[in-house]
């Protein structure tokens, strides 16, 4: 099956690869999950090694508001009266020669999640893959003056000691699954380690965020051990959050809000953080409340 399905069009030689994964669909709040994996592909000028035939993964016929189904349809593009395109989901590995390291940008499957998870394994053999990145985002209770929050999980416990020593927060979550979590329940069986990397950011900022952009990959750097450079990023980065926060100042209800979100940020990282040092003072009468 994932042979049929997995079509590569390139072997480059690599050394020692990390794949890193990024979807839309579930887990793309603030674009962050395909923004991520698009700017390093553009930067590095990465080129196609390899594709998955999105047929038998997709959902294109879904009952519901024209506002639900168009999520799944796919796009088409009519010029003139001719259709000039019609466009299914891709799916595309794209190579970084200088960092050694496989860019994917997808969609996840609405279907056969143990396919497209073969397609995924096959192209990791071939290529000698063993760990696995996945970065993704969702929608949180968190103010776009402040770094994204982010929760890991991992496939096996090792992996867990070794992010929980560098100062990573660990995932602790019961509900929906995604399809990297079938991913990463797989890896152990297919001797593939994998790190899911999921930041929460802004609930109220649309479209995509590249603040949130560059503080995931900041924290991707220690993760896979890369070196990226970030400074373009960065520029974006600041000009983003100097734009909405002027916008944010004409709308007086949504700033005090804003207000609240960052004092509730502040306070967990200081609970986190810094838990050790406020029992300190609270028992000498210093209260950080």
């Amino acid at each position: 099956m994932s042979a049929q399905m997995l079509n590569i069009l390139e072997k480059p030689n690599m050394k020692n690869p990390t794949l890193l994964l990024g979807f839309s669909g579930w887990m793309n709040g603030g674009e962050v999950s395909t923004g991520t994996v698009q700017w390093l592909i553009e930067d590095s000028r990465a080129r196609e090694i390899a594709e998955i035939n999105p047929e038998g993964f997709y959902i294109y016929n879904f009952p519901g508001t024209m506002e639900t189904t168009t999520l799944f349809r796919p796009h088409t593009r009519i010029v003139d009266g001719v259709v000039a395109e019609y466009q299914t989901p891709e799916n595309v590995f794209y190579y970084d020669d200088s960092k050694d390291l496989v860019l994917f940008s997808g969609k996840e499957p609405n279907l056969n999640w143990e396919g497209f998870a073969d397609c995924i394994f096959e192209f990791c053999e071939v290529f000698g893959i063993e760990q696995i990145v996945f970065i993704g985002s969702v929608a949180g209770l968190v103010p776009h003056t402040r770094d994204p929050s982010m929760f890991f999980s991992v496939s096996d416990e090792n992996l867990r000691s070794e992010l929980k020593d560098q100062g990573f927060s660990m995932s602790e979550y019961e509900g929906p699954a995604s399809f990297t979590t079938y991913l990463a329940a797989e890896c152990p069986a297919r001797n593939k380690k994998m790190v899911n990397v999921v930041a929460a950011v802004p609930a109220y900022v649309q479209g995509e965020n590249p603040k949130c952009i560059e503080a995931v990959l900041r924290n991707l750097t220690r993760v896979m051990d890369v070196k990226i450079n970030l400074h373009d990023l960065r520029f974006l980065s600041d000009e983003f959050e100097k734009r909405l926060t002027e916008a944010v100042k004409e709308v007086p209800e949504l700033s005090e809000n804003i207000g609240k979100l960052e004092q509730m940020y502040d306070k967990e990282i200081i609970d986190h953080e810094m838990g050790d040092l406020k029992r300190w003072l609270e028992n000498r009468g210093v209260s950080l409340d």
